[in-house]
């Protein structure tokens, strides 16, 4: 549990406890609060000294997390607490003027909750001062409530018809701590206020319940964004910052009704919200899918399906009437869907990674542009390739049966395209390529994820032309510079350096199969070469063109064909783009990552066994060497001690057949012929009297 301060609070301080600070809704809700001033949102007083002391107090967030750290994590929390000892947050409870409770979504909290009014309720007389207890609760709710009006099934529920209201039977739970938190309001209400806010379905920044399609839109990988069921079920919503909003109004205020709902003022179906997110952000198309199909999404929980499938009319007419809202979102997501999408990018760190690669021929623009692609997630816009999508686009436009302009219009571009390259060999003028080249960077993947602009433009008037803007979307850099478009200028360019010798080895050591046919070839190689540095030498160049738009070109020197894996020169561009700003692997590939991680360390333990058998079986194969090697040493040696001895023995033997032997034999002879009691005694007797040395 963090360290925080016991006792009375802070001077001109509203101390406010969030459940899951660090959680969707809790943490902005949570920001929103802390940048605010006490009384902010009543109408403003006639007396300044009035308007003086409410802006002397600030709201003073504090709450729990999901998972304590030695940090603490939310900027805006001056205190983050465990709720494991709920004696120990009883005590922090008790400090605050202000205790919100949300279960919006997060069921796991409810029992909570209510153990939390069930305690404070009964701490009343001990209370310093009084407080106020929010519980942010789902409209959800009201998902079976009977209409307002049989006749009119577009009557919209409202704050005074919350006792007749009929819970989703996954949200019983949630009504029940809703009616326990009313009821504890009720005892002493200067003392203990409670209320109850019932939120619609929520959206805004990094996304919730919507956040599946916003995800699927901005990955570009679908080329239409499903719609489950009918899709012309009404969701109530509410952007999460009004709804902060609303919590805000509900502390300032103190009202006499203590149940409200927080919705915007849009009625729109599940279908119009996917076709509003699908136009901004995706394919602009949608695909209907059978209800069921829901349950095949991982990225679904049970409670974002129970949300997209609700069907309610319900209007926040007590909010309308009472309350002073800056709505973020009045009318709802659709109406605001730009502003939106661009809150969902900054808030998921989403952004475009937008980058230039220049150089001469052959110095590997390409090669360094498709591994900046891998590595960071985005498109390669090449020249070649650009043109012949466009082409096959149009084609498949003038494919179709039905006929409409857009048939007509894509028949006529064809017609020119094809007519200008039958004029140019085979090539277009630059009107046409700056054309297409600027559709394809203004595509929503481009726009999404970014590009790596591959060897274009090539020439100051080419770059003016491409990154120039509409008239609408404009921003004048200064008073020489034309209009650009910021959306699909390059925020990092590289100029690939390399001395004409260097190339020029490189171009003749490729295999002939890779020349033949394209610009490497020797003689148009050269020509090219030659007109680079001839373009590259005038007063306007395309480097000039981004110096001038203060981005300035970050020049990387190639001096060798040894690096194939071009890794020095993406250390130095990974250091200037940073990390990637995008979902980093999907489920898929991380689980492919994991399992070729999993094979790798396999491969490796198989390889360091197979390389311990080898050691062994080496060592075995020395050994068994050695022992043979010292048996046949052993054996020589042997050898030479048997003849050494023989070889010594020689006198001593020739010494005893002279000497000793007759005599012996004739010692034998007598002792066997005499056979006396002792023969060894008398055959040693006879050899010592016999003996030819004595004699």
């Amino acid at each position: 549990m963090a360290d925080g301060k016991t006792g009375n609070n802070h001077c001109g301080e509203v101390r406010v406890f969030i459940n899951l600070i660090d959680l969707f809704s809790s943490k902005y809700i949570g920001k929103f609060l802390s940048d605010r001033l006490v009384g902010a949102s009543l109408e403003a007083a006639d007396s300044g000294d009035e308007e003086e002391l409410r802006q002397s107090h600030t709201f003073r967030v504090v709450g729990t997390v999901t998972k304590p750290t030695a940090q603490k994590g939310a900027t805006f929390a001056a205190e983050e607490y465990s709720a494991s000892d709920r004696e120990v947050l009883l005590a922090r409870l008790m400090e605050c003027d202000v205790v919100i409770y949300n279960i919006y979504g997060n069921a796991d909290q409810i029992h909570e909750a209510i153990w939390a009014v069930s305690a404070l309720h009964a701490e009343l007389d001990n209370f310093s001062r009084p407080k106020i207890f929010i519980l942010i609760s789902t409209v959800l709710t009201w998902a079976l409530s009977k209409p307002v009006d049989p006749d009119d099934p577009e009557a919209a529920f409202t704050e005074d018809d919350y006792r007749r209201r009929r819970s989703h039977p996954n949200f019983k739970d949630h009504i029940s701590a809703e009616k326990l938190v009313i009821k504890m309001g009720k005892t002493k209400k200067s003392r203990f206020s409670t209320y109850v806010v019932a939120s619609g379905l929520q959206y805004g920044m990094e996304e919730d319940i919507f956040h599946y399609f916003f995800k699927m839109c901005w990955l570009g990988e679908a080329s239409r964004i499903p719609v489950f069921g009918l899709g012309n079920n009404i969701l109530p919503t509410i952007h999460v910052n009004d709804l902060a909003g609303v919590i805000q109004n509900v502390i300032d205020h103190k009202p006499r009704t203590h149940y409200l709902i927080a919705v915007d003022e849009s009625k729109n179906s599940l279908e119009d919200i996917v076709k509003a997110i699908s136009a901004e952000l995706g394919p602009g198309k949608i695909a209907r899918l059978p209800k069921e199909d829901i349950f095949l999404t991982d990225d679904l929980t049970q409670k974002d399906i129970d949300s997209l499938f609700v069907n309610l009319h319900m209007e926040a007419a007590f909010l309308k009437e009472n309350f002073n809202l800056h709505w973020v979102s009045k009318f709802g997501i659709i109406e605001n869907i730009d502003g939106i999408v661009e809150e969902y990018k900054q808030a998921r760190g989403l952004l475009p990674v937008r980058v230039g690669i220049l150089g001469p021929p052959a110095v590997g623009k390409s090669s360094v542009a498709e591994r900046i692609c891998r590595q960071y997630k985005l498109h390669h816009v090449k020249l070649k390739d650009a043109i012949t999508d466009c082409i096959a686009q149009l084609e498949k436009q003038v494919a179709l049966e039905d006929g409409d302009g857009d048939r007509e219009d894509a028949q006529r571009s064809l017609e020119m395209l094809k007519e200008n390259m039958d004029k140019n060999g085979g090539r277009l003028d630059d009107q046409f390529v700056i054309h297409i080249v600027k559709q394809k960077l203004k595509s929503k993947p481009c726009r999404n994820q970014g590009f790596v602009l591959d060897g274009f433009p090539k020439t100051y008037e080419q770059a003016k032309e491409l990154f120039s803007a509409e008239e609408d979307e404009s921003d004048v850099s200064g008073s020489k510079m034309p209009p650009i478009d910021n959306k699909i200028v390059p925020e990092y360019v590289f100029c690939l350096e390399a001395s004409d010798a260097f190339l020029t080895s490189r171009v003749l050591n490729l295999p002939e199969s890779v020349v033949q046919g394209t610009h490497y070839a020797q003689e148009r190689f050269l020509q090219h070469l030659a007109s680079y540095r001839d373009i590259n030498t005038e007063d306007e160049t395309v480097l000039n063109y981004f110096d001038e738009l203060e981005i300035h070109p970050e020049h990387i020197e190639i001096s060798s064909s040894d690096d194939v894996e071009h890794m020095a020169v993406m250390e130095k561009i990974g250091s200037a783009l940073g990390k990637p700003r995008n979902y980093g692997p999907s489920p898929e590939e991380r689980k492919l990552l994991e399992q070729r991680a999993a094979e790798e360390h396999l491969r490796s333990v198989e390889a360091e066994a197979a390389e311990k058998q080898r050691r062994e079986a080496e060592e075995e194969a020395e050994r068994e060497a050695r022992w043979k090697e010292w048996s046949a040493h052993l054996a020589e040696v042997k050898q030479q001690e048997w003849e050494l001895l023989e070889v010594q023995s020689i006198p001593l033997r020739n010494y005893l057949m002279r000497n000793v032997m007759p005599t012996l034999t004739q010692g034998l002879i007598q002792c066997c012929a005499l056979k006396p009691d002792d023969p060894v005694d008398f055959l040693a007797e006879y050899i010592f009297r016999n003996n030819p040395q004595v004699d």
